[in-house]
């Protein structure tokens, strides 16, 4: 078996878009504690962004065969719920291949540093996280403008 990046050589330049979401699942208490601005390592909605955003421009670094895109726009959004925390990750670029990669690993990225920095409030009296999982990361949509 082999492993080889695909050849995109013959493809046209276009505007290409797209948008992955997920969420992790907290404890209500835990996204009270974000509301307020009770996390002791900062303000969550914040570092999440800015850590969604280094991810997209980090993708081809995380991903073997994926091509390196010069990206024109990275917007992450982060929206808390009773329950849970939302990411949405919009990129665009005007290039060969899609963006989709960069959207999905944007949100993973975003998701696992709320995780990181919610932990020590979700652990139960055993040390472990009963209610916290990161669930539901997908491409939502995925445009080609021509």
């Amino acid at each position: 078996m082999s492993a080889r990046m695909v050849d995109i050589s013959s493809k046209d330049v276009v505007l290409r878009e797209a948008v992955a979401e997920g969420y992790i699942k907290l404890k209500p208490s835990t996204i009270e504690r974000i509301r307020k601005g009770e996390i002791e390592k900062g303000d969550v909605i914040a570092v999440a962004k800015v850590a969604g955003i280094m991810a997209a421009k980090k993708t081809p670094e995380l991903l073997p065969m994926c091509h390196p895109i010069p990206l024109e726009y990275v917007n992450v959004e982060v929206e808390l719920e009773e329950d849970k925390v939302k990411v949405r990750s919009t990129i665009r670029a005007h290039y060969k291949t899609g963006v989709e990669m960069e959207a999905l690993t944007s949100v993973s990225v975003a998701l696992l540093t709320v995780w990181d920095m919610t932990k020590q409030y979700e652990k139960d009296e055993n040390g472990q996280y009963p209610s916290t999982s990161i669930e539901g990361i997908k491409v939502v949509s995925k445009v080609k403008s021509f």
